[in-house]
């Protein structure tokens, strides 16, 4: 559930995003073109794994601050880390994400995004949009959305689905990896994640 959550919210933030534009009205907009792209595409509902990347990877991946987001889901612990060891951790947490969100991207079809109010400071580059998504025999479920303002453009870099904080919900188990292995043994533990959703991916 939470991965398929942690997909639409990806969703979400496709397309352009222009600074000029509020978060919650930018939200707005794109919202409707990905996920009517998601409903459409037969090819990405029947699972095919190149086309739904290539979706991620066009739409989703200039809308996230991953270095920001890998440093929040590694706590403390980042500040031990080496440059280059920063620079392989975003990485394989972006490929981590990005193959979560391309494995779940095929399961929307009637989902509805209801967008609360929004109030944005003059001047205020960290801000909350909080929406709902309400499916289909389901209860709605509350998606949040931490953006800050980054190289002229709204960067998301936390989400939280029903109150759970997706760079939170990862922090205790990179803790537990680096507590076994290191920093180095954290990057090992994700790359082979990414390498068995890879394969996964990869047989349907």
């Amino acid at each position: 559930m939470m991965k398929k959550l942690l997909a639409l919210a990806a969703a979400l933030f496709a397309g352009s995003v222009f600074a000029q534009q509020a978060p919650d009205q930018m939200v707005q907009k794109v919202t409707e073109e990905v996920l009517e792209i998601v409903r459409s595409d037969r090819d990405i509902q029947s699972g095919n794994t190149t086309k739904i990347l290539a979706l991620v990877d066009e739409k989703v991946l200039p809308n996230f601050n991953f270095t920001r987001m890998t440093s929040l889901a590694v706590g403390r612990d980042w500040r031990q880390a080496s440059p280059e060891q920063r620079q392989h951790l975003a990485e394989q947490f972006k490929t981590l994400l990005v193959r979560t969100y391309a494995n779940a991207l095929t399961g929307y079809r009637d989902q509805k995004v209801v967008y609360k109010p929004f109030k944005m400071k003059p001047g205020e580059t960290d801000v909350l949009v909080r929406t709902e998504v309400q499916q289909p025999g389901n209860k709605p479920v509350q998606l949040d959305y931490s953006l800050e303002l980054k190289d002229n453009a709204w960067k998301v870099y936390d989400v939280t689905v029903a109150g759970i904080s997706l760079v939170t919900n990862y922090r205790e188990q990179f803790a537990q990896e680096v507590r076994k292995g290191g920093i180095d043994g954290l990057i090992a533990s994700i790359a082979a994640k990414n390498r068995s959703l890879e394969q996964n991916q990869g047989k349907k």
